[in-house]
């Protein structure tokens, strides 16, 4: 095997095209026995196979060149081909290697990327910094690779512009997967069209039929030809036109699983020194039938059975994300005004059911987070209800246009935000563990999280009703599968209404939780702690979901304000949380001295990859550690003998 001899990156320089392509054939059989116990973004990683190792054997990323991959969920050839084919088994494991590149992770991952569109922005950064150096790597060459999805995000159309007056040398590879360039083309098609449509254009087409059709015998047919090429020259010239105006050199398109072609083009650009555009058209799962005929389910994908493609997990259960959608499409039979909003994840948010049932009234705005929500909150500025289903860790992106655009306005959109709290495998770029902090403090916005799928419900609905900003977080996990209630059977939420599950007689004691699972597993620990410990009713512990993060309503400090311990817990950092606000707010109506508080939360580091149940262990969120946590904080170490709870 030629890929057992590969142990750095060079080892590919002495290879023929032959050995290559064997080379490329090793690498799929690699990725898919992989993704496939260990799940994975497979379809864009096979994609891109030949362009990898043509890369490394044209350029030199042991020493001078740089490479930067956008997302990096493309780059498992790259990380396989750069010291990590022994690794390569523990992708996306606790304590293995990350499904994205990491600067911590290796040498020659030159710069993280977990989300989109920021490439060509570091690479022209890199590039400035080259510049102004006098290091060995002078004259090394940056390369930031990107999809035909990533390229229209507005961050990567910021760097291409300043790239292009900067003239700085770096190479940009649009990776063509014929994924979303479609609709790019189509938008660029119609700004030719008013150039070929413009009083010299037509008066040269004029001036050109009428010499054609002047010839004999064949003059009008080949007319009507010239006429056939004229959408396909459109096509052909659009993508060259826009980044030549801005600044860059364009080449291609390519044929990206070509290694001559791929060879050639890249032995010509290294020796021009200015911003280059190479066009590589790529095709999604290439070489394995199961991702080629299904690239959006195999773009991010659970484990599977590599010789039929099927998951291997098919349970009755639905994610909390269907339940909100499958719920917001119920509404939106009844309320013509709704609309749902997502960016490029139509899949992933479970908007797929809406996105059939109400085709006019669903927007996919690609990776474009931040145009996502100004859009929605012109939708809503002229009438209509929208919905915004992004992940969490993407709407940090956007959270300008969340205070400027939504909610300093007042305007009714909903955030769905999806992948709250642990995410798993994609590790610490897609951890939604900010989103409370980053939003509990802006005014005007309602914001929830719901402790389980019925929950979700009531607060999908009464954020409709509120006629305000409203947000609902919700984690990536599954509930068992039910019939959606009758549309009347679903009561609404009053705004800042909490909920007392377990009430102790008093609130001497008291757990404040926010959001699913842990309240229902909390709850569960503490009515097996008070049955066992009814006769001693001073350990007794009450609990309250909160439900709302904001407001937190003036009804809940005034029960908790006499507590003696008061603890809270919920899926997110703990710094600026919602135990911070809480505990703000307490501090206006009580002497804080007189109360021991405790925030149980994920803590303040950045959480790494691995599966979200081992994550939620790591981080004392399993039902044995919540059991823990709670005894320790609440029983005195006098009293832990006295008294007896089976579930702690």
């Amino acid at each position: 095997m030629i890929l057992e001899k590969i142990k750095r990156p060079n080892d590919i320089k002495d290879l023929n095209i032959n050995e290559l392509e064997l080379l490329s054939d090793e690498l799929r059989k690699e990725i898919i026995s992989v993704c496939s116990g260990n799940g994975g973004h497979i379809a864009s990683s096979l994609g891109v196979v030949e362009l990898t190792v043509a890369l490394i054997k044209s350029f030199d990323f042991e020493n001078a060149d740089k490479i930067i991959w956008d997302v990096g969920h493309q780059s498992y050839p790259y990380k396989i081909l750069t010291g990590r084919k022994e690794k390569f088994n523990t992708l996306r494991k606790l304590g293995g290697i990350s499904g994205f590149p990491s600067i911590s992770e290796s040498r020659y991952d030159y710069f993280g990327t977990g989300h989109a569109g920021t490439s060509i922005s570091a690479a022209l950064g890199m590039s400035a910094a080259k510049d102004l150096k006098n290091d060995t790597d002078k004259n090394g060459r940056i390369i930031a690779v990107i999809g035909d999805a990533s390229i229209s995000n507005g961050l990567a159309l910021e760097g291409l512009n300043n790239a292009g007056s900067l003239k700085k040398d770096v190479i940009v590879i649009l990776n063509d997967n014929e994924m979303s360039i479609s609709k790019n083309v189509g938008a660029i098609s119609n700004y030719l069209n008013k150039i070929m449509s413009g009083n010299f254009y037509q008066g040269l087409k004029k001036e050109i039929e009428k010499m054609l059709k002047s010839i004999p015998l064949f003059g009008l047919q080949v007319a009507k030809l010239a006429s056939k090429f004229e959408e396909s020259f459109k096509n052909l010239i659009a993508p060259g036109i826009i980044f030549e105006e801005l600044g860059f050199t364009y080449i291609g398109p390519i044929d990206g699983h070509n290694f001559q072609h791929l060879l050639d083009s890249f032995d010509n650009i290294k020796k021009l020194k200015k911003p280059i555009l190479l066009h590589v058209i790529t095709k999604k799962g290439k070489g394995y039938e199961p991702a080629e005929k299904n690239p959006s389910i195999f773009h991010g994908i659970s484990a599977f059975d590599k010789n039929t493609g099927l998951t291997l997990k098919k349970s009755g259960n639905v994610s909390y994300g269907e339940t909100a959608s499958n719920f917001l499409a119920d509404m939106a039979s009844a309320n013509a005004e709704i609309i749902a909003v997502t960016a490029a994840m139509p899949d992933g948010t479970g908007l797929s059911k809406f996105s059939k049932l109400f085709p006019d009234r669903f927007f996919d705005v690609g990776i474009a987070e931040e145009h996502a929500v100004t859009f929605a909150a012109g939708a809503a500025s002229n009438g209509l209800k929208p919905f915004v289903f992004i992940y969490s860790t993407f709407l940090q992106r956007s959270l300008d246009q969340i205070i400027h655009d939504v909610c300093l306005q007042n305007l009714p959109v909903v955030f769905c935000i999806d992948r709250a709290g642990i995410a798993g495998e994609d590790g610490a770029t897609h951890q939604g563990i900010f989103d409370i902090s980053f939003l509990n403090y802006i005014p005007n916005l309602v914001f929830m999280s719901p402790r389980n799928e019925y929950e979700l419900m009531r607060m999908i609905k009464s954020s409709l009703l509120y006629g305000k900003p409203a947000a609902v977080r919700y984690p990536k996990a599954e509930t068992p599968y039910f019939e959606l209630p009758e549309k009347g059977s679903v009561p609404v939420i009053a705004e800042g209404e909490f909920e007392i599950l377990l009430d102790a007689g008093s609130f001497k004691n008291v757990v404040i939780s926010i959001g699913a699972p842990h309240t229902s597993i909390i709850n569960k620990i503490l009515k097996t702690f008070n049955e066992n410990n009814a006769q001693t009713s001073e350990n007794l512990i009450s609990l309250i979901d909160a439900r709302f993060i904001s407001p937190i309503s003036s009804e809940l400090i005034n029960k908790i304000k006499n507590a003696e311990k008061i603890m809270t817990v919920e899926e997110n950092v703990e710094f600026s949380g919602f135990g911070a606000k809480l505990l703000t707010l307490l501090s206006r109506q009580t002497n804080l001295n007189s109360i021991e508080y405790k925030i149980v939360s994920l803590g303040s580091d950045f959480i790494e990859h691995g599966s979200r149940s081992e994550l939620l262990a790591l981080k004392g969120f399993s039902e044995e550690s919540l059991s823990d946590t709670i005894k320790d904080f609440f029983i005195s170490d006098g009293e832990k003998n006295k008294i007896r709870c089976s579930s702690c």
